[in-house]
């Protein structure tokens, strides 16, 4: 199974009408498009102007089929009406050295991932009322990859199977940045995904596998960690930019076409 995931920025006044263009244009459109079993619209609870369009494929050749298609072209046109304004300007030079300078078009970012999903494994993120999805985002040591995933697979997938509340779970790999691995945990509600990260059952887990962390992001946290006991006499765990990043994000709207 392969993953698309497409991170864009939406003007918050147009929220509402980027769902329905989603729900009612692009969806059926990739409902069409050879190779695609879901595509979701999710958006961020820490920040309700960021979203995501999920996306799930049979292969990566069906995937790269779509981009080079023009068909993901033509549906971009379709969302950037709703895109937030850009903050960031572009000054320059032209051909007559006049000074020119303009706003820059916000572009989204588009990342690819290799997921281990079961054959219905889709079908999970629509069904039975799962309506969170809760993507846990690590960096791991190269060496250490194959060592991270045996880890996972035998004791951290079975483990969160067991949470109430909590659907399923899968890892995605990264096709380009080969150590960037994504957790992707489904959920029946909010209230289910907080009480898991109270509770401490996301910290005993996250032990299981935090040796094969980069050594960069190990060396950050035990930085951090000795800066905060100098200045407040205290140890707490310190989660940085390179540290483990943990989004929750609410399922807007979305469809598994097989």
């Amino acid at each position: 199974m392969f993953m698309r995931i497409v991170q864009m920025k939406i003007n918050p006044d147009k929220i509402f009408e980027f769902e329905r263009t989603y729900e009612r244009a692009i969806i059926p459109e990739l409902q069409k498009t050879k190779g695609c079993v879901y595509a979701g619209l999710v958006q961020s609870l820490e920040d309700q102007a960021e979203g995501m369009s999920l996306t799930l494929w049979e292969t990566q050749a069906d995937a790269i089929a779509y981009e080079q298609s023009g068909v993901f072209a033509q549906l971009l046109d379709k969302s950037r009406p709703f895109f937030s304004d850009s903050s960031e300007w572009k000054v320059q030079l032209s051909e007559d050295l006049k000074l020119e300078y303009g706003p820059v078009t916000p572009e989204p970012v588009v990342k690819a991932y290799a997921a281990e999903v079961k054959k219905d494994g889709q079908q999970d993120l629509t069904k039975g009322g799962a309506t969170y999805l809760r993507i846990v985002s690590m960096k791991i040591n190269p060496e250490k990859i194959k060592e991270f995933i045996e880890i996972y697979h035998r004791e951290v997938i079975p483990e969160l199977r067991k949470v109430e509340g909590c659907h399923d779970a899968y890892l995605a790999e990264g096709i380009k940045e080969d150590h960037e691995l994504l957790s992707i945990t489904i959920w029946d509600s909010l209230e289910h995904a907080r009480r898991y990260e109270e509770t401490g059952e996301f910290d005993k887990l996250k032990a299981k596998i935090q040796h094969t962390f980069s050594n960069l992001t190990l060396w950050k946290m035990g930085l951090d960690e000795k800066l905060i006991i100098g200045s407040h006499g205290m140890a707490k765990k310190a989660v940085t930019s390179d540290d483990v990043a943990v989004r929750t994000y609410s399922i807007v709207v979305g469809k598994a076409f097989k």
